[in-house]
């Protein structure tokens, strides 16, 4: 009897770490890669192109990180199962990766363990907890219940996200006008807008909200 393979995109900017998980992947009989990606723009792509059914996505990667990934597939293809790929126990980006649509968070420390038992977790739509992430959600919920009061949305657009991502990867007004082919004074504008909903002040302050919402790594 065949097994039908979940068809798998990886997603990590360096190269070793995707052939290193693909050889752990693809030796399993009901697991393949059918894609892969070293950025989050092209998983995106890739999503849309190739048939697939789970995408492994690192959180840092350049141009799209992986939870700007997620929510861009979530939202063109919300069939595809996600799980988030990240060298940090941090209990932000944990929750980050919940609400871009991910089904689970898996550390690249221990990911020889752990990521198979994601992979078939998520295709029977369980979600997949690593130890600190079940303690990270119950303090959670319990400091929500005291308080009377629920993790906010992100207050802030996909665009306006990829504009504070490129600002704190230290690139000027610019050289953003350039990737994201705007005018210089969109970009202006835009920062000015961030910053006033944000209730921040400079490149500084906007590159420590980066880091805590996961869009750059410290």
């Amino acid at each position: 009897m065949t097994v039908s393979r979940t068809r798998i995109l990886l997603a990590d900017d360096h190269a070793l770490v995707r052939r290193g998980l693909r050889l752990i992947i693809d030796a399993e009989p009901d697991l393949a890669v059918v894609a892969e990606a070293a950025d989050g723009a092209e998983a995106v792509e890739a999503a849309k192109e190739s048939e697939v059914d789970l995408a492994i996505l690192d959180i840092a990667m350049p141009r799209m990180t992986g939870l700007q990934a997620a929510r861009e597939i979530s939202r063109r293809a919300p069939g595809i199962r996600i799980l988030i790929l990240s060298m940090h126990d941090n209990e932000q980006y944990f929750f980050e990766s919940l609400r871009a649509g991910a089904s689970g968070y898996v550390l690249k420390s221990v990911a020889d363990r752990d990521l198979l038992e994601a992979c078939r977790a998520a295709m029977r739509g369980e979600p997949f907890l690593y130890p600190g992430a079940i303690t990270a959600l119950i303090r959670d919920y319990l400091h929500r219940d005291r308080q009377g009061e629920r993790i906010p949305e992100s207050i802030l657009t996909p665009r306006e996200e990829e504009i504070v991502k490129l600002i704190a990867e230290g690139n000027s007004a610019k050289e953003i006008a350039e990737a994201l082919f705007i005018s210089v004074k969109t970009v202006d504008r835009h920062r000015a807008n961030i910053l006033q909903k944000l209730g921040m002040r400079d490149r500084l302050d906007l590159t420590r909200y980066a880091i805590r919402a996961g869009l750059v790594e410290p």
